[in-house]
This record gives structure tokens, sequence and C-alpha cells, in this order.
């Protein structure tokens, strides 16, 4: 099952994955597939199977493992191979996956939204070394208070100059941003948006 946005027959096409713990039509990944797509853009939305099931039975599941997670993103690639531009990427824990065979997989591009670069509480065990030598174009929209990448820890990575890293101000994991800031969760979804469409 795919949700798909903008116009289908787009020779440039951009896969999204939800993450961990919200669906692919969660209000996160409905606006940005929305408002990325477009007459030149067409983005194709999907579940891994612990989802699947959860939209199905209602019961919360854990994540698949990581070889159920990677066979998935292969075939979604291998599905769409046909694009003249392929970029794969979604939010947290899907974005990552797609890092993780981006450079096999030949796509034109990566879009990580809020990338978990390390566990909560666990900024001694950072998840970066295949981030060391990506050779695929990527673009990292991070907040700055991300709980699983901040600004402060990230800038300091040795990461690939394949990898450039766009801040939301004041942003969670989320983008959100705290009132005191004077920014609201959509101007930082738009400004986002407003940088993935660059980037593509």
């Amino acid at each position: 099952m795919y949700l798909e946005n903008g116009n289908v027959n787009s020779k440039t096409k951009l896969i999204l994955a939800h993450g961990a713990g919200a669906p692919m039509d969660s209000p996160f990944m409905d606006y940005f597939a929305e408002k990325l797509a477009g007459d030149d853009l067409h983005v194709i939305r999907f579940e891994f199977p612990y989802m699947q099931e959860r939209r199905e039975n209602g019961k919360k599941r854990p994540p698949n493992k990581q070889d159920i997670l990677l066979a998935c993103w292969r075939q979604l690639i291998a599905d769409f191979a046909g694009a003249d531009r392929l970029f794969i990427g979604g939010k947290s824990m899907g974005g990552r996956m797609a890092s993780l065979v981006a450079d096999e997989g030949g796509v034109s591009g990566l879009v990580c939204l809020g990338y978990p670069f390390y566990a909560i509480g666990k900024l001694d065990k950072p998840r970066i070394e295949h981030l060391k030598t990506l050779k695929c174009p990527t673009l990292v929209v991070q907040g700055e208070r991300d709980s699983m990448g901040n600004r402060d820890a990230v800038e300091r990575y040795d990461l690939s100059d394949n990898v450039k890293v766009y801040w939301t101000e004041d942003g969670d994991h989320s983008f959100k941003p705290r009132k005191a800031s004077g920014r609201t969760e959509i101007e930082n979804w738009d400004a986002a948006i407003d940088a993935v469409k660059q980037f593509i």
C-alpha cells in the first residue's frame, strides 16, 4: 500500500518512509508529502511491515529488525528504478534506514527529516559511521534542539562532504520550536520543505 502525491508521471520521484512510532499518514508526513509534491515531483509514501500490522489490528508493535527494514527499502528502490531521478528518505528511523542503502541503490539523493544521530541520552554512541563515507548527495533537516541530534553535537561530527545539514530554528525532533523562540511549528515545517525543494 502506497500513498502518492503529485504527478505520478513525473520522472523525478521521492520515496518517504515513516519514523519508528507514527504511520505514513501522520500529520507530519501528510504535511511534508502534500507540500513537497507537485507537477514536477511525485512523492510516494509506504509503511514497513510492523506498521502495516498495527494498522490492521490496532496493536502497537516495535519496528522490524534492521534486515527487514532494509529489504523493504531495496524493494522500493527496485520498484521505482525507472525514474530519471530517484530520491529516498524519510522521518527519523525511516530516513536512517534509507541512508544505509542510498549508495548501493545508486539513488540521486537522500533526504533525512530529523535524523536519529544517537538514541535519546546516548550521545556517546553516535550512529554515524556510514555517514562519514556516504557518496550519495544528502540533505539532513534537523532541529537545533533535537534530542537525537542537537546542533552542538552534530556540528562536531566529521561527516562526508556530501552530507549537508539544514537547521530548523529552535526545533525539536519534529522541528517544533518553543513559544519563546517566536517561531511556529508550521514556519519551521515550511522552511524545511523549501530546503528540500531546493536540494531536489
